[in-house]
């Protein structure tokens, strides 16, 4: 096992065969490991006085598991780069849109049409960069409208109460869960995914309000309030990647 540091980042990276692990010590009672979009790299989260044997038995124990997350986001379909023209394509709740440029009568708007027209209302000299950031704002009042009607139903169904619920573009989480502050965030891309995605991280990060640990406790309140969060899981994971490069 082959220690290296990064001192600009103070990143410890030990290598275990042929795959490099980060290693992130931490005020923690048990290890966790995580394999991270877009190129599969591995992260250990470890108790700050963990043996190297413990991490080497961590990594081994789990390389079969390593090696198909790794391949599956080696093989996951991305969308190219968003120019904001004329007929590319774009997704809003899992449906597909065309991009429909016109000229604006009023203020920039952004509209979903029924015959698979999204319809940017913006001035010909809009950069592209405003014209996204006009999609994004879309993107958020499209999730705030939704979360409005489906929060209250599953804080009603799990007896909890978040203390707040925001949405903010995130690298490579769908959601995040404090549970301290029981403040919940959600990925801004989730408005590109069928609704029942959405549902399905609104869920997982409520329950994390009750156990705090992807552990067998997690999953049996999963499985009794949703009992089809593996089929939304592995549909949220089997879409096409942001442009960004990245997935949960």
């Amino acid at each position: 096992m082959r220690h290296t540091k990064s001192n600009a980042q103070s990143v410890e990276v030990v290598r275990i065969g042929d795959i490099d692990v980060e290693l992130n010590r931490r005020a923690i009672k048990n290890i966790h490991l995580s394999v991270l979009p877009p190129n599969g790299k591995v992260r250990l989260s470890i108790p700050n006085d963990t043996s190297e044997q413990k991490i080497r038995l961590a990594i081994v124990n789990k390389l079969a598991w390593i090696k198909k997350q790794q391949a599956d986001f080696a093989g996951q379909e991305r969308q190219s780069i968003r120019e904001m023209v004329n007929g590319e394509c774009h997704y809003l709740w899992g449906k597909k849109y065309r991009l429909k440029l016109v000229e604006p009568q009023g203020k920039y708007t952004v509209t979903a049409k029924g015959n698979g027209s999204l319809v940017l209302a913006v001035s010909e000299n809009t950069s592209a960069d405003n014209k996204l950031k006009l999609l994004n704002r879309f993107y958020r009042d499209e999730m705030q409208r939704s979360l409005e009607k489906m929060l209250p139903l599953w804080e009603k169904k799990l007896g909890v109460n978040a203390g707040s619920l925001n949405i903010k573009k995130m690298k490579t989480k769908w959601g995040s869960c404090n549970i301290q502050a029981k403040r919940i965030w959600l990925n801004l891309e989730l408005a590109k995914k069928p609704p029942e995605c959405m549902e399905f991280i609104l869920a997982h990060e409520l329950v994390h309000l009750l156990e705090r640990h992807h552990n067998d406790r997690f999953r049996s309140l999963m499985d009794k309030h949703m009992p089809n969060w593996r089929e939304r899981r592995d549909l949220l994971n089997s879409l096409p990647l942001a442009y960004e490069g990245w997935s949960y």
